[in-house]
């Protein structure tokens, strides 16, 4: 018997959780407050990150710190409120991060990263959009030597751990490659196997419109309307309230608010970032990570995209898009941006767990309820594989991947 299943969240986690489902038999709602890939997922740097096998770590070197602490630099930025709301996660962020336990998360997160690009690529053909994708990698570039020559070694290591490809290029190979750059750099590394978007939420929008041409529906709602209802859940949607039998919540950034609500006490924090385009004279070729600096410099359909660091504040505090600032003037020693197109800088939410796993599984203390949010800087990357390892677990299928390391459980 078919079974009613509202997912609760239309970014790229979401959606391609109702696809999975969908694909599955089951009778899928997906539901939002605004269309598809209008939030987290529209304002990254459109890279689905096959690379990125190890999560980002909460920085331990006392030098950084001390530029953070001093408002330094263009990397990260602290809201002193936000450094109150969210101390007790952070200390557990600061925990999880020593090198033998960052290196055990490692080895979940990276299980999952493995699998990007074989999913993203048949939900990319179906949707017809080859259009939005380059499969030409990306660009770690560095302006200090010593930073490049370890680089190098890491992804010597990489290659050997993980199978990720990368390929070390030097300053005259660097400015054949990009053509923009204005001045010399110590070197770059290319990483082969990431792919990169030319247009973050159209592709979620893809996904979406797939969705409802395989039968699906997608509806405008409040997902802070949830509510426990007979044996199911329901919800107030544009067209009046919803039933199901089970429901999953993929509301990145706003998940825990809602499971608060539930009783649900977990480790999760927010990173805020900002992005700012540009109409540069001579075009950026292939996206660039000053790994230096901690900014990304990616092409897109609506112009070259500068995305900043991490920004340690509450979801709703108002915006202080300094790093925009201190990101563009330090891009500008070495690539001619042009102007800012006449729009204000974009901010967007990134959800964290304090363990840099995400959270997918049954809800511990309500049946019918799945939980897949907390994917930090890779939600965009992930959607896919997440999407399917949720949707086989409701099913119980065999999984992709041992879900055990992202179970809800483990806070309790």
């Amino acid at each position: 018997m078919t079974t009613s299943i509202l997912v609760l969240g239309a970014g790229m986690v979401g959606t391609c959780t109702a696809l999975h489902l969908q694909q599955r038999g089951y009778d899928v709602t997906l539901l939002d407050r605004r269309a598809p890939g209008q939030e987290t997922s529209m304002g990254n740097a459109g890279l689905i990150q096959r690379e990125a096998v190890e999560p980002y770590a909460f920085p331990r070197e006392p030098g950084f710190l001390l530029n953070v602490a001093l408002g330094r630099g263009a990397q990260v930025h602290w809201h002193a409120l936000g450094l109150w709301q969210m101390g007790r996660a952070l200390l557990r962020y600061l925990h999880h991060s020593h090198p033998v336990r960052h290196a055990q998360a490692t080895q979940a997160y990276s299980r999952l990263i493995a699998h990007a690009t074989a999913e993203h690529d048949p939900l990319i053909a179906a949707a017809g959009a080859q259009d939005l994708i380059s499969r030409e990698g990306f660009r770690f570039v560095f302006h200090t030597a010593q930073a490049f020559d370890a680089a190098a070694r890491r992804a010597e290591d990489l290659l050997l751990r993980f199978g990720v490809r990368s390929q070390a290029e030097n300053t005259a190979q660097l400015a054949l490659a990009e053509p923009a750059l204005q001045k010399p750099l110590a070197g770059a590394l290319h990483w082969l196997d990431p792919w990169a978007v030319s247009d973050p939420g159209a592709l979620v929008q893809r996904y979406a419109d797939l969705f409802v041409a395989r039968g699906g529906r997608l509806l405008v709602g409040d997902a802070a309307s949830l509510q426990a209802q007979g044996v199911g859940w329901s919800v107030h949607t544009s067209e009046g309230p919803l039933h199901a039998q089970q429901a999953v919540l993929a509301l990145g950034p706003w998940s825990d608010g809602l499971i608060r609500k539930l009783g649900y006490h977990y480790p999760l924090f927010i990173k805020r970032g900002y992005h700012q385009h540009y109409a540069p004279p001579v075009p950026v070729r292939q996206p660039m990570l000053d790994a230096e600096c901690g900014y990304v410099l990616a092409p897109m359909q609506s112009g070259l995209r500068l995305t900043t660091g991490a920004e340690f504040a509450p979801i709703n505090a108002p915006p202080t898009p300094v790093q925009v600032a201190k990101a563009e003037a330090l891009a500008r020693e070495w690539i001619d941006l042009g102007p800012p197109l006449p729009e204000p800088p974009w901010l967007g939410a990134r959800p964290c767990t304090a363990d840099m796993l995400p959270v997918m599984g049954p809800a511990p203390r309500h049946p019918g309820l799945w939980f897949n949010f907390g994917h930090a800087h890779q939600g965009f990357t992930m959607g896919p594989v997440a999407g399917r390892l949720l949707a086989e677990m409701v099913s119980g299928e065999p999984p992709c991947v041992d879900p055990m390391p992202y179970s809800p459980r483990r806070f309790g």
